[in-house]
């Protein structure tokens, strides 16, 4: 089922005790250098420092009390992790969370300081799949996809809801895109909210599935992608594919150095940090490949989890 507006406001209460309602920021100098009006809606403030707490929560918090009581399972060495880790112990239950046993170890302590229960595994897909179908039939666990699930959606969504809430004049919104679960939540809160809001998203260009699976109108995988925007590898999901092809209006990719510029930029001079991936969708404006000069845009900056030992610059 495809998430309605109606499906994020309710996630929108529904998360409204746990979450943060993040800041909207806005910074003269990036005005100047991109020639828009920027509006920086910052879910690098969120809670685990990522928006991805927002569909975690949501999804958590949409449970049975028969269904939470035997807790969530999911596999992911990022953000996700930590947010369905975090959400699980805010309600009391278990999250089994699989990980590849070479995620950083940054990542494997948030998870465990989140009170995630660690199943590893080879660093591979099919290892990462059957390791969490064995996990969810031994627990009877619910799975919450990282992105390709309605309630995960719908939670994103929320953060263009409370964007438009705060500046309703905006012209265009702009998100980075990995499976497309910000993206999706992102564009139906915008598109049916605001008659005629355009939706762009930002994609590394080394990692450019999402913007040749709307070229070619099915779904590209990722395949052996070598981005620094290590939080956007992932491919387009069977949830995510059909609602970005409807109502995003493009893609744009980001080169390396362009995602490096912004995200020092923005560290510099609007003294947020922010992860490479938030810096993709900054770098759409950056890089100046479509003109959106004069307009009012706002930006989700979809995170700040930066490994502070290993900079870019």
């Amino acid at each position: 089922m495809t998430p309605t507006l109606n499906d994020i406001r309710q996630a929108a209460e529904r998360i409204k005790p746990y979450a943060h309602r993040t800041p909207v920021l806005t910074n003269q100098n990036l005005n100047e250098k991109v020639g828009t009006q920027v509006f920086l809606k910052c879910e690098n403030l969120q809670k685990v420092g990522a928006f991805k707490f927002r569909g975690a929560c949501n999804a958590v918090y949409s449970l049975t009390d028969k269904e939470a009581a035997r807790g969530v399972c999911t596999h992911s060495s990022g953000n996700h992790a930590q947010a369905l880790a975090l959400a699980a112990k805010m309600r009391g239950i278990p999250a089994y969370i699989v990980m590849p046993n070479n995620a950083p170890s940054v990542k494997k302590n948030a998870v465990a300081g989140y009170g995630g229960l660690i199943t590893f595994c080879e660093p591979t897909l099919e290892a990462r799949e059957s390791t969490l179908d064995r996990i969810r039939i031994e627990t009877g666990a619910t799975m919450v996809h990282p992105y390709n699930d309605e309630r995960v959606i719908a939670g994103q969504g929320t953060a263009a809801l409370e964007l438009l809430e705060d500046v309703p004049d905006l012209d265009v919104v702009i998100a980075p895109v990995g499976g497309g679960g910000l993206l999706s939540g992102t564009s139906i809160a915008a598109t049916e909210l605001k008659k005629g809001i355009r939706v762009i998203a930002g994609e590394p260009e080394m990692a450019d599935d999402a913007f040749r699976s709307m070229q070619a109108g099915k779904i590209i995988p990722s395949v052996n992608p070598k981005t620094i925007a290590d939080g956007l590898l992932t491919s387009l999901g069977t949830l995510t594919f059909p609602i970005v092809r409807e109502r995003v209006e493009q893609i744009v990719t980001v080169s390396e150095a362009g995602i490096i510029e912004t995200m020092k930029f923005i560290w510099e001079r609007a003294k947020i940090i922010i992860e490479p991936s938030s810096a993709v969708a900054v770098g759409v404006l950056w890089e100046k490949k479509i003109n959106l000069r004069g307009l009012e845009v706002g930006v989700i900056l979809s995170g700040g989890n930066v490994d502070l030992g290993k900079l870019p610059w």
